[in-house]
């Protein structure tokens, strides 16, 4: 069975970085972009970080640029701009794309580890959580607020 645990992903400063390093931890992947009506999200991103801190639960941004060109900048960029306004502080990767042909095998796993709703990702924002094996558990789409995956991720938490 294929976990969150079998992939690597190159971080914002360009060294990849292999996800097992998250083993034990119940993570929440989020593909972000940095001029978009739900940027604001980062916010509600950073919160639930910090409310978690020092528990096993992770925050890991992935930019992307596929949805209305609304992650242009560089990865350097991206950070800074993420750092400035929100404080985030949770790991940034490189831009990804999540659908299609060029689609990283990470996001290609995650639109069809969720079995109830297999699809490609429908806009920035779209959430996933892991459950601390590496399994995918949920999948929410960009209208959902941070805040509401509090009970959820505590659930996880608890097991």
């Amino acid at each position: 069975m294929t976990t969150l645990y079998d992939f690597s992903a190159p971080r914002a400063d360009g060294a990849e970085e292999s996800l097992s390093a998250y083993a034990g931890k119940v993570a929440l992947l989020v593909n972000t972009a940095s001029e978009c009506g739900y940027t604001r999200q980062y916010a509600g991103l950073q919160e639930l970080q910090d409310y978690f801190a020092g528990q096993d639960f992770v925050v890991l941004g992935f930019p992307c640029n596929q949805f209305g060109g609304q992650e242009p900048g560089a990865e350097a960029e991206i950070v800074s701009f993420c750092q400035a306004r929100f404080g985030v502080s949770f790991p940034l990767f490189a831009k990804v794309e999540v659908n299609g042909d060029g689609a990283h095998p990470l996001w290609r796993w995650l639109t069809q580890a969720d079995s109830e709703r297999p699809h490609p990702i429908k806009w920035n924002f779209t959430k996933f959580l892991v459950d601390a094996r590496g399994r995918v558990v949920k999948r929410y789409e960009p209208a959902v607020e941070p805040h509401e995956l509090v009970d959820d991720i505590k659930a996880l938490l608890a097991r």
